[in-house]
């Protein structure tokens, strides 16, 4: 059983969090007595899900634009954090391109978006925002890989720049759990694999853990990996991949 009381009153910043997962996670969080900061590019779809979690929690979640695949924007949100925050207790490094795979060639623009997003700008919001997680009693990094990272996972639909951007993406979670070892930094990261898009409170949220083997995961499963990990007592760190027969590591689509 996951016990959240250590997520009441946490400051917890959530890249991406305008729509599925990342929204997910941010209501979820709320749920568990978090507060939540949401940061993603469209500030229309970060308020309306700022909105939700008013609705359904009371808590008023604060909003800040950012975009993981331009430095500058990465600046100017790591600025406005400082300036509001002393300090950020959970850094939920959810905010990604997608890519779909396809016969033509990327445009120069679509790589450099993918890899920025996953790599470039991940490192650069995380090593900007590390002052204040060095501040907290319980500060956690999560990073939300994707089962596309994980050596000798099928590239499925995805892009080849997407799937080399999330393998590098994994060995960055990996690089800062070798840099925070011996501080009270953790370095945890969650591998989902292609998911159903529910939202929290709909029917097929509530009845995600009905589903049977063979039917795929969905946004559901990986925030409960997320909260069940960083509610872990503070000498474990964990890499979860959650895997499914449908949308999983070694599935052909």
């Amino acid at each position: 059983m996951i016990s959240l009381q250590n997520l009441e009153g946490s400051v917890v910043v959530v890249s991406g969090a305008g729509r599925g997962l990342g929204a997910a996670l941010a209501i979820s969080l709320a749920e568990a007595g978090s507060r939540p900061i949401l940061c993603g590019r469209r500030r229309e779809a970060l308020e309306g899900v700022a909105s939700t979690i008013l609705e359904r929690t009371g808590v008023q979640a604060k909003v800040v634009e950012l975009d993981l695949g331009d430095a500058a924007s990465v600046a100017r949100a790591v600025a406005q954090l400082k300036a509001e925050h002393e300090v950020v207790d959970i850094l939920i490094n959810n905010g990604a391109m997608w890519l779909e795979g396809s016969a033509e060639n990327h445009r120069a623009e679509e790589v450099l978006g993918v890899v920025n997003a996953a790599v470039s700008g991940t490192f650069l919001l995380t090593q900007g925002l590390m002052p204040l997680l060095r501040g907290s009693s319980r500060p956690d990094i999560v990073t939300i890989g994707s089962i596309s990272g994980l050596p000798g996972a099928a590239i499925q639909t995805a892009s080849l720049p997407f799937y080399a951007a999330k393998r590098a993406q994994a060995a960055l979670a990996e690089g800062f759990a070798q840099m925070l070892a011996g501080t009270p930094v953790r370095s945890l990261v969650v591998h989902p694999p292609y998911l159903d898009d529910v939202e929290p409170g709909a029917e097929a949220w509530e009845t995600a853990s009905e589903r049977r083997k063979g039917e795929r995961a969905t946004n559901r499963d990986i925030v409960e990996a997320v909260l069940f990990a960083v509610t872990r007592p503070r000498h474990v760190s964990l890499s979860i991949a959650v895997d499914a027969d449908e949308g999983g590591r070694f599935s052909h689509l």
